[in-house]
């Protein structure tokens, strides 16, 4: 899988399937499943290290299992999560941290937020690290939004959704994801770029779609998200599971457009 492989993918309107991976056994099956782009998300500090929030995850932490995954896939995409507090000081401070990611084996980093991450994307992708942008609603800003909340409801949202996404486009991201949006939404979202829109809790209009692992497969611990859906509960096997995934994805049967939020 290629950058250029991936925008052929969203011109034509072919949907893009994303799942989270960690480590290399997962990589490997997940690769072999047909899975167009592994995140190796910060969300690890979740499902892999039981904590509350993604806020205590570090960049050796994003490194340490970003090396895992690039050694067991060879044929996705790669995106690797730039946790919290490595890129919100300065751009020169996301490149240091977006090198070390590169060097580990990403194809590409992911930035959450709006218009303060601009003069990273722009520095970024002038220097030949492809970027990512995160939209709607961002984890690392749970605090600041006020729980697991549904963004974009209100006109004014909207405009500024939109905004931001064309913002991102232009300084250079080539691929966005959009989380906890209403369906109507993502979908104006996606049809006014021209890059790949990922969404998670976003309807079925989007480019592609991504997932948590564990939360496609139940193994969760708590309460999962209302548009997660269990694709292991009618398989006999976790690879089966994962074919099933892509192939719902791929075919537009996944997700329902009116399951949203937590």
């Amino acid at each position: 899988m290629t950058l250029h492989r991936l925008h052929a993918m969203h011109s034509a309107g072919e949907n893009i399937a994303v799942l989270t991976c960690y480590d290399a056994a997962f990589a490997q099956l997940l690769d072999q499943a047909g899975v167009d782009v592994l995140l190796v998300g910060d969300s690890l500090g979740m499902v892999v290290g039981g904590e509350r929030s993604t806020l205590k995850v570090s960049v050796d932490h994003m490194a340490y299992h970003t090396g895992c995954v690039a050694r067991g896939a060879s044929l996705a995409w790669i995106v690797a999560d730039m946790p919290f507090g490595s890129y919100q000081q300065s751009p020169a401070q996301a490149l240091q941290n977006a090198v070390t990611l590169m060097q580990a084996g990403a194809h590409m980093v992911k930035l959450e937020g709006g218009d303060w991450t601009i003069p990273a994307v722009e520095f970024l992708t002038e220097r030949g690290i492809p970027v990512c942008g995160h939209l709607g609603f961002t984890p690392q800003s749970v605090h600041a939004l006020g729980g697991y909340r549904i963004q974009g409801r209100t006109e004014e949202a909207v405009e500024q959704l939109l905004r931001q996404a064309r913002d991102l486009a232009k300084a250079g991201a080539q691929m966005l994801v959009l989380e906890l949006v209403p369906a109507e939404v993502a979908a104006q979202v996606t049809q006014a770029l021209s890059i790949p829109v990922i969404g998670i809790g976003a309807g079925r209009s989007c480019s592609g779609q991504v997932l948590v692992l564990h939360d496609m497969l139940g193994i969760n611990s708590g309460v999962a998200p209302r548009f997660v859906k269990n694709f292991l509960a009618a398989n006999n096997s976790i690879a089966g599971a994962i074919r099933q995934y892509v192939e719902d994805v791929k075919e537009g049967r996944f997700p329902e457009d009116q399951l949203h939020g937590y």
